[in-house]
């Protein structure tokens, strides 16, 4: 089964993370672009109060890793400040 991750950043704005998803080709919007092998799905939103959360699925650890170590690397956003994985029991995309 997958497994999602949380990861959250204290000094991320709104700007940088659209900066990041660009810099990374990768279309919110459309839904198109360079995605890495092995997510499934990715939510980006505003914390209240200031900062970034993203939630991801994953088919593993692995395919995450190999592609946070890359993304982090060439967009030079901070490591985040809470990172934490789940295990998932369920998972589905009504529609698609």
């Amino acid at each position: 089964m997958a497994e999602a991750l949380i990861y959250e950043f204290d000094d991320v704005s709104r700007d940088a993370y659209d900066a990041v998803n660009e810099a990374l080709g990768l279309d919110l919007d459309a839904g198109t672009g360079d995605w890495p092998s092995g997510i499934k799905a990715h939510v980006g939103a505003a914390k209240p109060g200031g900062g970034w959360v993203v939630f991801e699925v994953w088919d593993s650890q692995a395919d995450q890793q190999r592609w946070m170590d890359q993304a982090l690397q060439q967009t030079g956003v901070p490591a985040p400040s809470r990172l934490e994985w789940l295990d998932v029991a369920g998972y589905v995309t009504p529609g698609a």
